[in-house]
């Protein structure tokens, strides 16, 4: 006898019984089982025998969701839009039932002493599994999962047009908006006596309020069905013992509601170990945390692919440590669909990508299309070369972080009317970083009144007191030489 851990789906055989027009599909396996037995008439060579103990319903309904969102992950990795990933998610109730059965069979040792699995061991559980049903069936993997138990169409001829991914038929939106209403309904239930249920009024005390949790529930159904005991108060409680004011545990929650559902020992302790093994500065957990709690949540090898790419772009171990540190957010970034073509837009303008990285990792999050390009049109179009943009930005990683049309060109509308050359920017691009109305215009006006000569640098980046100190020094300078040639010009006449 096999359990479901040992199956795969490459060992399934579907055949669709046409002899009996009135009944469903059938589903004939070859000696092992691996979809559910929901259908009538599937019959099976050899039977698989599970029987755990009880699961509660809360539990399976937090299951049921955390598969939802791997599925949806899954899809759209596959290249599917948010809205045709969602409607056939809509359509897969019974799929989802299928997976979160196949979870109970993989993993039925921590069922049976009543362990929940965290969202990490969910997603590496049903991962690999969707990975070879989309390997078996390709393209028919996802009217395979809208028509669950039943085998998919049969795929039209070559000769046809091509075949469109499957669009599920009725309202899109129905299923999913009666999921959250259920789920959002959870966060106010009342108990027989007529109070809050335990993890509301917990996530009360923390700070958090009725609409905030809502809120959270919204965008991560499965919320207010994890355990109290078991996921939300331990992972609390540790992030306070880390020196996370209780403060911002509200906003760790509302910004990243899964960190509760992953176990402290089996997965977030062992990714922080695993993190300062990357170079990531222990002491500084607490502010990394509360500025990116979503790194905590990332698989190993999702980790280890940003690290390896910020070491091909030449980066040192302890460099790498430091942006971690400073940036989190940029393991957040997809290798080969945001870091990989903005290192190779910024080695066409011939920066130093290593020293860029470090500078300023947050300018690998932006739009090449949207954010990167248009900056760079706008000083082509203002006269500089691209191997100038590439000095300004290699002086000033932050340069292209600027909104274009908020910050860049009403400076640059300023600086037309500076006694300055346009070659000044090249040396000083931080002029950009600085405030039109309380930094540039007073202190440029205040240099020109005071009859003055002073770099663009000298204007800007000294502090209030030595800049005065400077335009003084200036000007006793300048009466000293205008006396000097007073006195000439008088002892000529």
């Amino acid at each position: 006898m096999q359990s479901l851990s040992q199956l795969g789906p490459s060992e399934i055989f579907l055949v669709a019984r046409r002899d009996q027009p009135s009944t469903r599909a059938q589903l004939w396996f070859t000696g092992r089982l691996s979809f559910r037995q929901v259908t009538n008439g599937v019959r099976l060579k050899n039977r698989v025998e599970f029987s755990p103990r009880p699961v509660p319903p809360n539990l399976i309904a937090a299951e049921k969701e955390e598969a939802k969102a791997v599925l949806t992950l899954f899809f759209k990795k596959q290249g599917l839009s948010n809205s045709l990933s969602s409607r056939l998610i809509n359509k897969s109730d019974q799929f989802i039932d299928h997976l979160v059965s196949r979870l109970h069979s993989v993993h039925k040792a921590r069922y049976l002493v009543g362990r929940e699995l965290t969202t990490l061991e969910i997603r590496d559980s049903l991962e690999p599994y969707l990975e070879q049903l989309h390997e078996e069936h390709g393209n028919l993997l996802s009217d395979l999962v809208v028509s669950y138990p039943d085998p998919p169409a049969e795929p039209r001829p070559l000769a046809s047009s091509p075949v469109p991914v499957l669009q599920p038929r009725g309202d899109p939106d129905s299923a999913a908006d009666s999921r959250k209403i259920r789920a959002v309904s959870r966060v106010s239930e009342l108990d027989q006596e007529g109070a809050l249920r335990p993890q509301t009024l917990y996530l009360l005390d923390l700070g958090l309020n009725l609409e905030e949790i809502k809120t959270i529930t919204r965008k991560f159904a499965a919320f207010p069905y994890y355990s109290l005991d078991g996921k939300i108060k331990p992972v609390v409680e540790f992030l306070l013992d880390l020196g996370i004011p209780k403060s911002d545990i509200p906003t760790i929650l509302c910004k990243r509601p899964q960190i509760c559902g992953i176990s402290l020992t089996d997965n977030l302790k062992p990714t922080m170990v695993f993190l300062e093994t990357l170079g990531i500065d222990k002491t500084r957990w607490a502010k990394i945390i509360s500025r990116f709690p979503a790194i905590l949540t990332y698989s190993r090898q999702k980790l280890t692919s940003t690290v390896d790419f910020l070491t091909q772009a030449g980066l040192t171990e302890e460099q790498i440590g430091k942006i971690l540190t400073r940036c989190p957010n940029i393991m957040s970034y997809s290798v080969e669909d945001k870091l990989r073509p903005t290192m190779e837009y910024f080695r066409s303008l011939n920066v130093d990508v290593a020293v860029l990285l470090h500078r300023c990792p947050q300018t690998f999050g932006l739009s090449i299309e949207s954010n990167l390009k248009p900056v760079t049109e706008f000083f082509l179009e203002n006269g500089y070369s691209l191997d100038e943009i590439g000095i300004m930005i290699s002086r000033y990683g932050a340069l292209y972080t600027f909104s274009l049309k908020e910050n860049l060109m009403p400076k640059w509308d300023y600086f037309q009317t500076m006694d300055y050359q346009n070659s000044e920017l090249v040396k000083f691009p931080q002029f950009f970083g600085y405030s039109l109305r309380e930094r540039i215009k007073p202190r440029y006006e205040l240099v020109k009144r005071s009859g003055v000569r002073l770099l663009l640098n000298q204007v800007l980046s000294l502090s209030g007191v030595e800049f005065e100190k400077l335009v003084k020094k200036k000007m006793m300078k300048l009466v000293s030489v205008n006396n000097i040639a007073e006195q000439s010009s008088g002892d000529l006449l």
